[in-house]
């Protein structure tokens, strides 16, 4: 193979996703941190499987247009850093390719080169060790293999591109200590390797076919161009005996995602909730009923509603809306949590956190509801920061400000100091400086056993995090939560804020809210946020 024609680029984008589809709990499971976020490979899966959607539907031929469409795929449907980065990569490579019907040799060489220098300058503070290294030496390895050899035959390029990744990958542990530590390789330059794999697999004639139940090329969720239309579809289920133990929210979200949008999978104990914008509600409803048994289901026409609204005249983009100076848009989850954020003025919740990381196109689908002079993004999670500045990106035309708070309490920091009489430059100095004094903790289990900077974790233990440091792990809650409270005041502390989640009960609040008062004699908030997950978020000021 000398050229690769628009054809063949689709093949080899189709058999990628589905070899990361069929791979993302794996590469999940490498996250360093044993906390149950390690969704790096479901962030990865999602992405790249939005970008193949559009290539898939679209009717271009030429490479070039094709890489244009699976960039833009990709930039809106990334989740994650992982997600961010891929769609940065194959940024850079869509730039390199532009205009062109059919690529060679050379030309894709140097196109995972330009991808590599893309996705770099996209991080502010890039990591080694991470699929920015793979990415960068593997391409740059292969390149010059390409010129040195004079190489025609593309998939003589794909061969080192993929083994020359997997020396890269290999070697991350000895650039990012916290790997080796651990015993692992970096998760996201595990999913590209997995994606080149999956490119070289066609080339060889051997296409990957998805094992999950969804596949790619069968999806419908592109179909829904908006929250309007199609089927909301909530239901709740109770896990039999069987599925208890092996449920994994990761594994149906990942499903959902492929027949939806407006996604939320919540697990409680033994009880689910779903809620999923789609098409198809019949298929939504069978892949939870292998689950469990149903509590409670609600299927909404939509698309009926919006008929009806505009058969009265009263559709939406009919009706004037005044233009308010300041529109404010968070990240939460929780039904306690989402209302406290609307006291404190922020117009838009969009459901998510840890598990749940949103795309970018939900921050864009966030702003084109509201109608503002000035909108200020608050995701509140660290590893969704990436995807509101791309969505700032994207938006070009409106006025957008990132705060990147990446815990809850700062994004209550933040709104807190809010002001909506002051100018936009005085509140993002305010709501910043405010990010910056106040500390963060919060209370998880782990999911399972390893070694972190010498603490020794047990499946099962409660975690208290302080900032982005696992500071303890023991099996009892609230002796975890009370030490963790310890490492976080000073005598400086004032005001602690306690955000209880589901896992914690009225009780464990009071003891601990006891507990502070007693110990130090501080002023202690209580909020009943309902988090999932984590259960307690805690700040300190």
């Amino acid at each position: 193979m000398e050229k690769i024609k628009g054809s063949d680029f689709k093949g080899m984008l189709i058999s990628g996703a589905n070899l990361l589809s069929n791979n993302h709990q794996m590469i999940d499971a490498l996250n360093v941190f044993p906390v149950p976020d390690g969704d790096t490979g479901t962030n990865m899966n999602l992405t790249f499987t939005s970008g193949v959607k559009e290539v898939r539907d679209s009717k271009k031929e030429g490479v070039g247009d094709l890489a244009k469409v699976l960039s833009k795929g990709l930039l809106m449907g990334a989740r994650g850093n992982s997600g961010v980065i891929l769609s940065q990569i194959f940024r850079g490579f869509s730039q390199a390719v532009e205009g062109q019907e059919t690529i060679d040799a050379l030309t894709f060489a140097k196109a995972f080169v330009k991808g590599s220098e893309i996705a770099y300058k996209a991080v502010m503070r890039p990591v080694e060790g991470t699929i920015l290294t793979v990415i960068r030496e593997s391409s740059k390895a292969t390149l010059k293999f390409v010129e040195k050899k004079k190489i025609k035959n593309i998939i003589e390029v794909m061969e080192n591109l993929v083994n020359e990744a997997k020396i890269s990958l290999e070697k991350t542990p000895e650039l990012l200590p916290v790997l080796k530590e651990v015993g692992v390789v970096d998760s996201g330059g595990t999913g590209l390797v997995t994606i080149f794999e999956g490119f070289l697999a066609f080339m060889k004639g051997e296409p990957v076919e998805a094992t999950d139940a969804v596949q790619v090329e069968n999806t419908t969720a592109s179909a829904l161009e908006s929250e309007e239309f199609g089927y909301c579809t909530e239901f709740i289920m109770k896990l039999n005996d069987e599925c208890l133990k092996t449920f994994n929210e990761d594994v149906l979200r990942t499903a959902l995602a492929q027949i939806g949008n407006s996604l939320v999978v919540v697990q409680d104990e033994d009880i689910v909730k779903v809620h999923v914008h789609t098409l198809t509600p019949g298929e939504a409803l069978n892949l939870g009923q292998k689950y469990g048994e149903f509590l409670k289901l609600k299927i909404e026409n939509m698309s009926v509603q919006h008929e009806h609204l505009v058969e009265d005249g009263k559709a939406p983009d009919q009706k004037p809306v005044e233009e308010k100076e300041y529109a404010l848009i968070a990240v939460a989850a929780g039904d306690g949590l989402c209302d406290y954020f609307k006291e404190l003025r922020v117009d838009y919740i969009i459901s998510g956190g840890q598990t749940m990381n949103p795309s970018t196109e939900d921050f864009v689908e966030a702003c084109k509801k509201l109608h503002a002079k000035n909108y200020i993004l608050l995701p509140n999670n660290s590893n969704i920061v990436m995807a509101a500045n791309q969505a700032a990106q994207v938006l070009e035309d409106k006025n957008i400000h990132v705060i990147p708070t990446k815990t809850i309490p700062q994004g209550i920091a933040a709104c807190i100091m809010f002001n909506p009489e002051v100018d936009i430059e005085h509140n993002l100095q305010e709501m910043k400086e405010a990010v910056a004094n106040i500390k963060s903790g919060q209370v998880t289990y782990a999911i399972k056993d390893t070694t972190y900077e010498g603490l020794t974790i047990n499946e099962n233990d409660f975690m208290g995090i302080f900032e982005k440091e696992i500071v303890v792990a023991e099996p009892d809650m609230l002796s975890v939560v009370k030490k963790l409270v310890d490492k976080m005041i000073d005598e400086d502390s004032e005001i602690v804020t306690l955000i209880v989640g589901e896992g914690a009960s009225e009780d464990d609040a009071d003891e601990i809210e006891d507990y502070i008062e007693d110990k130090y004699d501080l002023e202690v908030e209580v909020i009943k946020g309902h988090q999932p997950v984590y259960s307690f978020f805690i700040s300190v000021e």
